[in-house]
């Protein structure tokens, strides 16, 4: 007796095959035009408050402020980079949750997924378009400054120290270009604050150019020098600090900046997905 054809086994659910690629919609999960005019929006914002936070800045401190009030401007200016961090990036997630493609037939951990991720993308496209046109600017500005010292190109020169050093003169005279000896001047500090000491031999070297300057002994063109070139490391070192400070700071801002984008976008999500025609 002839048995009935049995279906193939097969270890696959209910379904599989026949939904297998159907589940995705056809449209992409990135709605690019959203993330894009976002982020333009967090560009444009974060320069406006930045120029606005300058201007403020540059008209409440005084070139003459005394050491507290520059400090309080410090911490001001930290608290106006962190908060418009905050306005940027929250407005431009929000208008990205609120301006993308509504998904349909997803599930709801999976549009808080993508909301957030939306956010972040303006987030760091803005970021992007920011950097590029502060560095565009910064470029032209420092080509411009670069125009007009080119007189005096060895303060830049990484090699200045080393030739002028071929031409020092053990008697050297006053009647030598100021300009000349400042140039020469500015190599040598900026050669040795990388050192720990000054060399006595660069130490000696000033102590002549300084007495030929000044009408000063040997030894309190020394001192002079002593003292300066102390004075030089410790505004060195104070800049150093404040770059490395200023850099934490930027860091928390940004970070604050992509969290307030991410979560501005799943508010303006929730809220484009919940509207209703009237």
């Amino acid at each position: 007796m002839a048995h009935p054809a049995r279906a193939p086994l097969t270890t696959q659910p209910s379904g599989y095959l026949d939904n297998f690629g159907t589940e995705e919609a056809s449209s992409s999960a990135l709605s690019w035009a959203a993330i894009i005019g976002g982020a333009f929006v967090v560009a444009a914002t974060s320069l406006i408050l930045l120029a606005l936070g300058t201007g403020i800045g540059l008209s409440s401190v005084s070139p003459w402020s005394n050491t507290s009030a520059a400090s309080v401007a410090g911490i001001a200016a930290i608290v106006w980079l962190v908060f418009s961090q905050i306005i940027a990036s929250a407005m431009g997630g929000y208008l990205a949750g609120r301006l993308r493609t509504k998904w349909v037939n997803v599930h709801t951990d999976e549009v808080y997924f993508r909301d957030t991720a939306h956010g972040f993308l303006v987030w760091a496209v803005g970021l992007v378009v920011t950097a590029a046109f502060l560095a565009t600017a910064a470029t032209s500005i420092a080509g411009k400054a670069a125009q007009g010292v080119a007189a005096a190109p060895s303060a830049n020169d990484p090699n200045a120290y080393f030739i002028d050093s071929l031409f020092r003169s053990d008697a050297p005279g006053a009647e030598q270009n100021i300009a000349t000896v400042r140039s020469e001047v500015a190599s040598i500090f900026a050669t040795d604050l990388r050192q720990p000491e000054l060399p006595s031999a660069d130490k000696a070297y000033l102590a002549k150019l300084v007495s030929a300057r000044t009408g000063l002994n040997r030894a309190d063109a020394e001192r002079r020098v002593s003292e300066v070139f102390e004075d030089a490391r410790q505004s060195a070192d104070t800049a150093r600090k404040a770059g490395a400070h200023l850099s934490y700071w930027t860091f928390f801002a940004l970070l604050v900046g992509a969290f307030c984008a991410s979560f501005a976008a799943t508010v303006g999500g929730k809220q484009r997905d919940h509207l209703r025609v009237a």
